[in-house]
Order: C-alpha cells, then structure tokens, then sequence
C-alpha cells in the first residue's frame, strides 16, 4: 500500500496539483477577509472530475498552504489573514515596526515548515494504532462516538451554548431531508423531486462560508476598497542564526506539542494553540518583558503551533472520523465525496489513500517552505488587490462550483438560500460550523443507530452493556457537564 502511495503521489499531474494547492492556500491565507476554509470549499468541486488521490492531494496543499500563509499579512499588516495568526500578530507586527519585517517573515515561514512536520510524524505513528483498537467497533459503537463527536457542538457554541445547539440541530435536520438510509423512504421532501437525495455537502459549505462572507464584505462598502500600508522588508536565507535556532530548540518543540494537542482535542483549533504556545513560551523564558515589544520567541511560538494543529487534527479525523474543527469537517466532505469513510477500516479499505495523504502532507509541506520564501514579494503584491474586484471574482467561482457538484440551476439557488441563512446566523451571533457537523454526523449517527437496533432487535441496553460504546457515552456526558460548567464560570 506504501508503494501504491507514492506511485499515487509522485507523478507530474499530482505533484502540480499540491503545488497549486499550496500556491491559492498562501494567497487565501495571506489576504485577510479570505482563509483556507474558504479556499478548501471553492475548490472542493473541482477536485470531483479528479482521481480520489489527485483531488485530496489538492486539498491538503490548500489547507497547508492557507494556515501558513496568515503570517504575511500578520507581520507586514499587523492584520492576521487567519485567525491562526492571532498571536503572530503580538511580535511579529512590532518586528516590522523596527525593520526586521524580513527576519520575522523568514522565522515564520522556517518554523510553519518545522512545526508541520513534527506534526505530520506524529500523524504517521499515531493513527495505524489508533485504528487498530477502533478495529473492534460496530454500529453500536459507532453511534456512540457519533454521539460524543456531536458533543463536539458544545464547545464550538462560542458565547452562547443555545445558540451552538440550535445551529447543530438546524444541521442534523438538514441531513434528514431525501430518502432515508436502509429503507429509503422519503422524507422532508415537499414534493420536490430534487430533493430526494437530500442537500450536497459541497452546496452547503460553499453557501455557509463564502457566500456569507462575500455578502458581509458588501455591507461594508467603505472599506472595500481600503488599500492598507504594508511595511517592506529585505530577507536573507530565513533570518536566523544558528545560535539562535540552537537556542529555540525547546520552544520549537513544545509549541509543536501544544499544536499536537490541540489539533487532537475537537473543537479548540489553531488560533487558542498559538495563543496557548505563546503564552507558554512567554511564562518560561528569562525575559517576558520584552514580549510584545518583537522577539523571534514569539513568532517560533505561534507559528509552530497553529502548523501544527493540520498533522494533530487529522489524526481523529482519519482513525475516527471526528472532524475538529471548520476545515477537517470540509476535509471529511472531500473525503467522503471521493468514496473514502474514515474510520478504523480505512486502513484495510482505503490504506494507499491513507498512506498517500501523509506522503502528500511532507510533499506539500516542502513546496510552502520553498515557494513561500521564493514567491514571498509576488504574494506580498496580492495584498494590494481591492476587495470590491476580488470579491465579485470569487462569487463567480462560488456559482460554478456549485453548479458543477451536480450540473443542477437548483444547487446555484441552494447555495444563494444557504449564503443567506448563514447571514442571519451572523446576525444572531449563532455560530455555524456546528451546522456542519450536525449534517456530517446526524448521518453517520441516523445510520449506525438504525443498524445497531436492527442487530439487537429493538434493544436499547446494547448501546450501555457494551464496553466501549458506554465509556464513549460517559465521556460525552462529561463533556457536556465539563461545557455547561465552563459556561456558567463565564457568565458568573
């Protein structure tokens, strides 16, 4: 399977594919307003005409390339492009101030590359023993962990955990619309024929997240053609002596920790890891003073961990198939979409997939190191494009992607409806990624139930007799009860 991997990935067509990946993920990443969640869903129906191995080689570049890609605009803007370059922002921003913009830009491009492969190791020898104890499961466990990973939805309720819920239901209704799985029958329908085979995930994604963010952009017509002052710098090699990279060692690998970690844990994601390493870092060292002020210590810390949440967070998602945060629940929709189920058989079913995913994580992570350094002037420029030109460019792709999922006019309109509803949830402060989980695991959960009930006749005490499935259903449990608790901390 290793073999077919690399036969998979290192051919020309493949290759050039990360490559454009990684090249759109660092200008989405680069230009704020714009990220790789929305970079990830433009692209997720083209990559449909594509062989499974070239279309998820895709993605993966632009989920590289995005989260790395904030950092330009965090340092020269002092404007983060994703919300994972939060805390590059703290330093970085106060580097270019002083002329060093160059030696910041080079520490952030060196240590992204190094925190995401120390991340993507961990991904490699992590994920086989992890699938093999999930080997055991049936439906019944199954809908278990579908259970806890819905669980997921309270953490991601922002301010308010009703709001979250009503989002993730809104989503588990959704995936109930079409024909029901097992027996067909069809429900929610309405008597429209289009609907029996319920909403695409590609249609909702793209209407939840870029439609929206296209529509709110509009509102705010006076900025739209806002051109910001950048700071110029002048970058030799990467910026860092090797007295100083000697000295970061410890910094380097416990932000790639703290990345790991976080990318494991669903829901928390790669703006709270570079908060966290930065502020771990911060408490550690002989001089907190001065951070804030523009230390490389800072830069190392958050750029090293937000890289390296991508290897932590795909690690539950391929073994288990829990998607942690916006990008892995889009990620899980391409996998899907390419006939690829996560889970613990996706070793035996799909392995040179699996193997090839990792192969095309170190490959595309080489070409961000490579061709961000070299291309960094080229994608610097692009922060001068206006939005009001962009946007309208970026909404024309939205349509033909939506059009090219099914070659229907209905899924267009679907995707404008969604983009509207993702407006109003704007507006009520309700979040939406929790939609997307919703209609992601209200599937798996409709699914495993109905086979699990079928197997035991109607008997529910399978779900708590079964050891596995019951110490699941605990850990969501305290979940909740671990949320509600936080919650009310919050409000007191």
């Amino acid at each position: 399977m290793i073999l077919e991997a690399f036969s998979l990935v290192l051919n020309p067509v493949c290759l050039m594919l990360i490559l454009v990946g990684v090249i759109v993920g660092i200008i989405f990443g680069s230009i704020p307003g714009l990220s790789a969640t929305m970079a990830i869903v433009l692209f997720l129906p083209m990559s449909f005409g594509m062989t499974p191995m070239n279309g998820i080689s895709l993605l993966v570049g632009l989920y590289l390339g995005g989260i790395s890609g904030g950092l330009i605009s965090a340092i020269l803007l002092k404007i983060p492009g994703t919300p994972s370059s939060i805390s590059t922002v703290f330093d970085g921003g106060p580097m270019a101030d002083k002329g060093e913009a160059g030696k910041a830009l080079g520490i952030g491009i060196l240590y992204s590359f190094l925190g995401g492969m120390i991340s993507i190791f961990a991904l490699i020898f992590i994920s086989p023993y992890l699938a093999a104890v999930t080997l055991k499961f049936t439906p019944v466990e199954y809908f278990s962990i579908a259970i806890f990973s819905l669980t997921i939805i309270a953490s991601l309720s922002g301010n308010s955990l009703i709001n979250g819920l009503l989002s993730g239901f809104f989503g588990i209704a959704l995936a109930l619309v079409g024909m029901a799985p097992i027996d067909a029958y069809t429900r929610f329908t309405f008597g429209q024929y289009q609907l029996l085979s319920g909403f695409d995930i590609v249609v909702i994604l793209i209407g939840i997240f870029a439609v929206t963010d296209i529509i709110l952009s509009g509102y705010d017509r006076k900025h739209l053609a806002d051109k910001m002052e950048k700071k110029s710098f002048n970058l030799k090699g990467f910026g860092i002596s090797f007295e100083e990279f000697k000295g970061q060692i410890g910094n380097l690998i416990r932000s790639s920790l703290i990345g790991i970690g976080i990318g494991i844990l669903p829901g928390i994601g790669g703006s709270t890891a570079g908060l966290l390493a930065y502020t771990t870092q911060k408490n550690s060292t002989k001089y907190p003073e001065k951070f804030g002020t523009g230390v490389i210590d800072g830069v190392i810390a958050s750029e090293t961990s937000n890289n390296a949440v991508i290897g932590g967070s795909l690690i539950p998602l391929l073994t288990m198939g829990i998607p942690g945060n916006t990008v892995t629940a889009i990620f899980l929709g391409g996998l899907t979409i390419h006939g690829i189920s996560p889970g613990p058989l996706i070793f035996d079913k799909s392995g040179q997939y699996v193997y090839g995913i990792f192969i095309a994580l170190i490959v595309a992570n080489f070409f961000m190191l490579i061709f961000e350094k070299a291309g960094l002037r080229v994608f610097v420029k692009l922060l001068d494009i206006p939005k009001h030109i962009l946007l309208p460019i970026i909404m024309v792709c939205c349509v033909v992607g939506a059009y090219s999922s099914n070659s229907r006019i209905f899924d267009v309109w679907c995707v404008l409806a969604f983009g509207l509803v993702g407006l109003l949830f704007k507006k009520f402060k309700i979040p939406s990624t929790p939609l997307i989980i919703g209609f992601i695991l209200g599937k798996m959960a409709e699914e495993n139930l109905r086979r699990a009930l079928q197997a035991s006749e109607g008997n529910i005490s399978i779900f708590f007799t079964r050891p596995i499935s019951l110490l699941f259903l605990v850990i969501a449990f305290l979940s909740v009860a671990l949320t509600l608790k936080n919650k009310a901390k919050e409000k007191n």
